[in-house]
């Protein structure tokens, strides 16, 4: 059965084979048999190799939970289906900072510790409530090498968040 969705050059496979290709490659690499992976996603056998035959398109939700079954970037997948536009690579943060020949090395280092401590925090703000203020507690003391102002990490949690924290 074929497809619409082949590109103009003949024997090029389309956005939704290399799509499905991935899948099925790190499907494969995990171990896990169609069946196991459908059911780890939410989705039906028939539909999962329909995607990775390149026969489906799925939305954004369907690769979501594909790629948390495979532990993998649902950015890495959104990417591939067309969802997204592929990121330009960036420098990396300590690089920048490192060359940056107005700052004295006491600035850089602080800098950096601030930036790994704002990360930190950012990516605790999808856990659940209460995971979220205990890991965060836990945080606030692992950050807090003395360099590092509290007041100005604690006034970076949102007000709608736990208010007993320091």
């Amino acid at each position: 059965m074929a497809h619409e969705e082949h590109d103009e050059d003949a024997g090029a496979p389309s956005r939704l084979d290399e799509l499905g290709g991935y899948i099925r490659h790190q499907r494969e690499s995990a171990r896990l048999s169609l069946r196991k992976l459908a059911a780890l996603a939410g989705v039906s056998n028939p539909y999962l190799s329909q995607i990775e035959r390149g026969l489906r398109k799925p939305s954004a939700e369907i690769l979501q939970a594909i790629a948390k079954a495979l532990e993998i970037s649902s950015e890495t997948l959104y990417v591939k289906a067309g969802i997204l536009e592929e990121r330009e690579p960036h420098e990396d943060v300590a690089s920048v900072v490192a060359r940056d020949p107005h700052l004295t090395d006491p600035q850089r280092q602080a800098l950096l510790e601030m930036y790994r401590s704002f990360r930190a925090l950012s990516e605790l703000t999808g856990e659940a409530a209460g995971d979220r203020a205990s890991r965060r507690r836990g945080l606030l003391e692992m950050v807090s090498t003395g360099d590092v102002d509290d007041d100005a990490i604690a006034a970076t949690i949102l007000d709608d968040e736990d208010p007993d924290l320091p």
